[in-house]
Formats: structure tokens, C-alpha cells, sequence
């Protein structure tokens, strides 16, 4: 068997088509535009090319793209009175502050201090509080992504049996939330768990998010499962001469290629997903913002 590539690339195109189409009628029928707040504190090399990335493809959209990138020595209470700016604007629909945040700061009071209602990236403990009671919130972007291309390909989940390898608040606890939503029967796995393999090889949907390059082998794998790789790892790549690296997921791709029936690649799988996930939410955020239905397909 040679697993089906689900081509997260391709997925999260039709995604940002989707939005523009969206925001194009919210600006015709009735003169709103969804704006997103982006701020970055200091000059992370990584953080300032994703900041660059998402105000590009806000742009592209037909959004509104504020970016406020801030001194790496800025006050915390110079950082939560712009949240507190931004909260008020009715421009803004999405507010994210990029992590990870200076040491001298608080990245939990700082995200709480957010709006939940515009907090797109879904990190704030009122709207982990409504996903994981199963009610109406903003979801974090990389599980929304995950959830997504589950249901593409494999339509209805209800009944499957999902494991989730990894308990980040980021993306296995909400990942829970979403598969248990969706029907699913849930299995978190983490850094504890006994018999890991054997507990993978009876699941339906492996997500593996844990943070460990080509942990999970192809003999994990249950023959046809559907495998979504969340990690992004750099390792060492000899072959490309000394001192080169490749990207890498917590999958090992090659192995797990040949028994499950759909596997995610690293790069350009689950990757692609989060940005397009960040629109879809402000764009969600904005049609409850206003009172207007909210767009089907994009949300949770």
C-alpha cells in the first residue's frame, strides 16, 4: 500500500480562495472590511518571517492588515495598553500577538488580555473553556487546519477510533476537543503513556503533534489509517553536504507511507494550514462581530 498525499498546500489555496470570496461579499453587501492585528515583540529571525507571511496573505484576502512590531525592551504594560487599543477598534476583528513573547513578560496574561471574541489565534482561557465544554469559540488554528483536512478526505468522523500524540495546550488538548466533537473516540498519548506503539497501531486518525523528529514508524501505523503530521523538525541532512538540514516531521514519512492510507507531508502539509486558518478565524470573528452568518466550511 502507498498512502494517498494529502497536499496541505493545495488544501490551504482553496481555503484563502474561500475567504476572499467571503470578504469580497462582506465589502459589496455591506461596506465591512475584517481587519487583522498582528503584533511582534522584538526581532526573532523566525517570528518576523511568519508575521511577513500572514500580512502578506491578509492582504491578498481583501483584508485589513495592522502590524505593530514593538522594541524587544518594550514595558509589558506598554504591550497590554496596545491590546487594550486594539480591543476597541472596531477595525480590528483578529488580534494575535506573536509568541514566543521577552522573558520580562507574561505570555498568559498578555493573551488573556486579548478580546476572546477577537482572539483568533484561540489561546485565551475563555475560549479553551467554550471548545473544551463544547460550545461556540475561537479555535486554535493548527487543530482547526487538522480537523479540516480530516473531514475532506475522510468525510464523516464519527465513530473513528483517534489518537493524539502530544498534550500541548496548542495543539493536543484542543485537537481532543475536536475529534471527541466530531464523534470521534479519543486517545491523548504523551511522554508517559505505556505502550505507545501498540496504542497507535489501533487507531483509525494518528495525529501526531509531540514535538520528536520521526518518532512515530511506519509499524505504529495501522494498515489504511490517516496519518496528520503537526511537527516540524530540523535535522541534520548529510546528504546535502556538512552542515546542510532538511525539515522533518514527528512521522517518519517514508515507513508510515507505505501501510496508512493518507499521510500528511513535512513541509507542505499541516504548515500551510495554520495561516489560512488565522484568516478563516478573523473572518469568523467578524461575521459574529456584525450579527452575519458565519461562513460554512471554515469554521469548527
Amino acid at each position: 500500500m502507498t498512502a494517498q498525499i494529502i497536499d496541505g498546500k493545495a488544501f490551504a489555496a482553496r481555503v484563502r480562495e474561500q475567504v476572499a470570496d467571503h470578504v469580497s461579499a462582506l465589502k459589496s453587501d455591506h461596506g465591512i472590511t475584517p481587519g487583522l492585528a498582528v503584533v511582534l515583540v522584538g526581532e526573532d529571525p523566525a517570528s518576523q518571517v511568519y508575521v511577513r507571511s500572514k500580512g502578506k496573505m491578509t492582504i491578498e484576502v481583501g483584508m485589513a492588515s495592522f502590524e505593530h512590531k514593538l522594541d524587544a525592551d518594550t514595558s509589558e504594560a506598554d504591550l497590554l495598553a496596545l491590546i487594550g487599543r486594539l480591543n476597541a477598534d472596531p477595525a480590528v476583528h483578529g488580534i494575535l500577538v506573536q509568541l514566543p513573547l521577552p522573558d520580562h513578560m507574561n505570555s498568559d496574561l498578555v493573551i488573556n488580555a486579548i478580546d476572546p471574541a477577537k482572539d483568533v489565534d484561540g489561546f485565551h482561557i475563555s475560549n479553551v473553556g467554550l471548545l473544551g465544554t463544547g460550545q461556540k469559540s475561537m479555535v486554535p488554528c493548527t487543530p482547526l487546519g487538522c480537523l479540516m483536512m480530516l473531514r475532506d478526505h475522510l468525510g464523516s468522523l464519527s465513530g473513528k477510533d483517534a489518537v493524539v500524540v502530544g498534550r500541548s495546550n496548542i495543539v493536543g488538548k484542543p485537537m481532543f476537543h475536536l475529534l471527541l466533537g466530531d464523534s470521534c473516540t479519543v486517545t491523548v498519548c504523551h511522554s508517559r503513556t505505556k505502550d505507545l506503539a501498540d496504542v497507535v497501531r489501533r487507531a483509525d486518525i494518528v495525529i501526531a503533534a509531540v514535538g520528536r523528529p520521526q518518532m512515530v514508524k511506519g509499524d505504529w501505523i495501522k494498515p489504511g489509517a490517516t496519518v496528520i503530521d503537526v511537527g516540524i523538525n530540523r535535522v541534520d541532512a548529510p546528504e546535502k553536504g556538512a552542515g546542510n538540514t532538511r525539515l522533518v516531521g514527528d512521522v517518519d514519512f517514508d515507513s508510515a507511507a507505505q501501510v496508512a492510507g493518507a499521510i500528511t507531508p513535512v513541509p507542505g502539509g499541516v504548515g500551510p494550514m495554520t495561516i489560512a486558518c488565522l484568516l478563516a478565524n478573523t473572518l469568523t470573528a467578524c461575521c459574529r462581530a456584525n450579527g452575519l452568518r458565519e461562513p460554512e466550511g471554515l469554521t469548527a
